[in-house]
């Protein structure tokens, strides 16, 4: 087993106050770019049983939403 697995630490992820303004001060549009590709790299790094579930919990939704209006 590789050493990493072994320490089982949660990952954490820092930001200084500094990269966070510049974060802020970045287009709106460039921010949902970057949101848009991060989500659809977890959706193909989502194992098959996973993708079936958000589908099913997807329909439901728009059923109710669907209701709604």
């Amino acid at each position: 087993m590789a050493d990493w697995k072994k320490e089982e630490q949660p990952l954490l992820y820092y930001k200084t106050k500094e990269q966070i303004e510049e974060y802020r001060k970045k287009p709106v549009e460039l921010k949902l770019r970057w949101l848009e590709e991060q989500m659809q790299f977890f959706y193909y790094a989502m194992p098959e049983k996973a993708k079936i579930i958000r589908e099913k919990l997807m329909q439901k939704k728009k059923y109710r939403f669907k209701d709604l209006s």
